[in-house]
């Protein structure tokens, strides 16, 4: 699948937030519930340093919650800091200033230095986790657009949020390449990704291949019990024929069939669903390493060939 990144715009907001953190104490890193590793953003790490971190789980509401609860203990057992919102809780969300304050490095007394002035703390994600919708209920109020697609915010802006905080918010910031391609697929599927930047089709077919396996009951309920489950394509096309997505000659239009499916997905629709494992992840993270190290030992093979074959027409020139 080939993902469309936008480049200058995330190196500009990439900038922007590297020029900001040296006021910064404390980073929330919004991550979305059904996708926790993939909607995370690696470059981060690099980035923030030994910052303090809070993750916050946005859409806990539209995830799995028995997943929920093992991501949060993975999370947990890993030294990272994280907790679950749903979008629409409200008193959740108005203790994450008492958390924050419980991140700050203190002495062994737990005591921490007094400051003048308020402490900063900067919301950092990928583009569509629900940023703005977590920026608007710690401000008790809009004051950052909000809209179910990536890009919406396009610059920083600081936000008083109560308790002595004021909140720095970044434009979403998106790593420049995806190195595992199931986390491509589960970022177009979220929503993090433009849909103009994506074949729908493929993207719903994927998905098919995870839901087909991990919630057929959901599948069906939503779809009917005859839903074929043997193979995705096959599932895709008879979603696309029950719910009249036809094109020419009566045959299903397997792109509007999985737009049909994506948005039912997005909204929570099929009902509550998480696309990723701890396990997943491990097994994944140790594959993307490997991709990685056959790579660079092809890089290395064809640079060697060079030398070589440099080496060769060389001896031929001197003989």
């Amino acid at each position: 699948m080939s993902i469309q990144w936008y480049p200058g715009h995330m190196h500009k907001a990439d900038k922007e937030m590297a020029a900001a953190l040296p006021d910064v104490d404390v980073v929330i890193e919004v991550i979305d519930a059904r996708l926790p590793f993939s909607s995370s953003n690696p470059a981060l790490d690099t980035r923030i340093g030994t910052l303090p971190r809070l993750r916050i789980m946005t859409r806990a509401d539209l995830a799995d919650p028995e997943l929920t609860e093992t991501w949060l203990t993975a999370l947990a057992d890993a030294g990272q800091t994280a907790i679950a919102i749903r979008t629409d809780d409200v008193d959740r969300v108005r203790r994450v200033p008492e958390q924050l304050r419980g991140l700050l490095p203190s002495n062994p007394d737990g005591w921490v230095a007094p400051r003048i002035g308020p402490r900063t703390v900067m919301v950092a994600g990928i583009p569509n986790v629900g940023k703005s919708t977590l920026i608007n209920r710690l401000a008790g109020r809009t004051i950052a657009k909000t809209g179910n697609e990536p890009a919406v915010t396009k610059r920083q802006q600081t936000v008083p949020i109560g308790e002595g905080w004021v909140l720095r918010d970044t434009p979403g910031v998106m790593w420049p390449k995806v190195e595992n391609p199931a986390s491509g697929f589960r970022l177009a599927a979220s929503g993090a990704i433009r849909d103009t930047a994506m074949d729908s089709g493929e993207v719903a077919a994927e998905l098919l291949d995870y839901l087909r396996l991990a919630y057929p009951t959901l599948l069906c309920a939503r779809y009917g019990d005859a839903l074929p489950l043997h193979e995705s394509v096959a599932t895709l096309e008879a979603i696309g024929q029950s719910r009249g997505c036809l094109g020419g000659g009566g045959l299903v239009d397997f792109d509007r069939a999985g737009r049909l499916l994506l948005t039912e997905f997005r909204q929570g629709t099929l009902g509550r669903i998480t696309l990723e494992t701890p396990a997943m992840r491990d097994a994944e993270l140790i594959e993307t390493e490997a991709r990685r190290a056959r790579i660079e030992a092809k890089r290395l093979a064809r640079r060697q060939s060079r030398r070589d074959r440099r080496r060769a027409r060389s001896r031929q020139g001197h003989s």
